[in-house]
């Protein structure tokens, strides 16, 4: 079922979903089922699946000379995204990113999700390789979610990279991400609604937001949205803190900020137990507050550990 049909027949009802790391190479199906099994006493509607892109090391030979080799850390969505339907009866949302990926190969995966009944994708650009200081597309691939987008909506309208004859048309429901507190490389906030604005033209129905630590960033956004005549639902991104470490770490991977009185109850906490109920009773609080404003889906980046999103799922479902 598509994501805006499972918020449609909730009637208002905030719904709960989650976000779900793929385990590194060498691990098995298990440690995904781990990740999932104590969150679906909730009831999500439906599960994410992230991706990530293919990585360099150097390799050094006996001649002294470095060899590039690309090499990825953990196996793709599609296999994935099949175990948790199979398992589970709900619907996985799978990442597709530009990063990685040529056209044919995106196509390709686009059509093996079709076959596998999957009705929803999340689309991105993708992040910068770690030996990347920016983004660099793959040779053949896209440089712009837009561009992806576009692909993604050309398969639904029935139009292939190279077919000229009788295609069937894919029938996926297309998400975006969305920046509260604007996209770190978007000159300014108008910029970035500017070409959200251009995606949900393009054929966006739902959006899913960065995570975000206060509310009143989620509100503005949303009325921002909304005056410029952005309708889709808006999905809160939600990532409840659990290290002292993520001060720092979260501030400067994803370009968000930290409210006060989080920041400075963490800097008290006397170890790190103290920091992860910190960071769940915040959490707990935080989510009160959208369900007050009429959410439509509380999602939560995971990374796999579902314990601090247990505790919280169960303080507000």
């Amino acid at each position: 079922m598509k994501i805006t049909d499972h918020i449609k027949n909730a009637q208002g009802k905030t719904l709960f979903s989650f976000e779900l790391l793929p385990p590194v190479k060498g691990k098995s199906i298990h440690s995904i089922y781990d990740a999932i099994d104590p969150l679906m006493e909730f009831n999500p509607p439906f599960i994410d699946v992230t991706y990530h892109r293919e990585d360099y090391i150097y390799k050094q030979h006996d001649s002294g000379l470095l060899e590039k080799i690309s090499y990825r850390k953990r196996p793709g969505t599609v296999a994935i995204c099949a175990a948790i339907m199979n398992k589970y009866k709900v619907d996985a949302v799978p990442h597709l990113i530009c990063g990685g990926f040529t056209k044919e190969e995106t196509e390709n995966a686009l059509i093996d999700l079709q076959f596998l009944g999957i009705d929803n994708v999340l689309v991105l650009r993708g992040d910068a390789r770690h030996a990347d200081s920016n983004f660099v597309p793959t040779p053949g691939g896209h440089a712009y979610a837009s561009e992806l987008l576009q692909q993604v909506t050309n398969m639904n309208n029935g139009k292939y990279l190279h077919e000229d004859h009788d295609v069937f048309n894919t029938d996926f429901c297309i998400g975006v991400a969305g920046y509260p507190e604007k996209h770190f490389e978007a000159p300014n906030l108008n910029s970035d609604f500017k070409y959200l604005k251009q995606k949900v033209d393009m054929g966006a129905e739902f959006i899913v937001t960065q995570m975000f630590f206060d509310n009143q960033k989620y509100v503005e956004f949303v009325k921002k949205c909304r005056e410029n005549d952005i309708h889709v639902p808006i999905i809160p991104g939600l990532k409840p803190i659990t290290s002292s470490k993520q001060l720092i770490s979260l501030p400067k991977i994803f370009h968000i900020d930290l409210p006060e009185d989080l920041s400075e109850a963490i800097q008290n906490c006397k170890n790190e137990s103290q920091v992860k109920q910190v960071g769940i009773e915040f959490m707990i609080a935080q989510c009160k507050e959208l369900l007050k404003i009429g959410a439509p889906v509380l999602h939560f980046y995971t990374m796999s550990n579902p314990e601090p999103t247990k505790k919280i799922a169960e303080a507000i479902f």
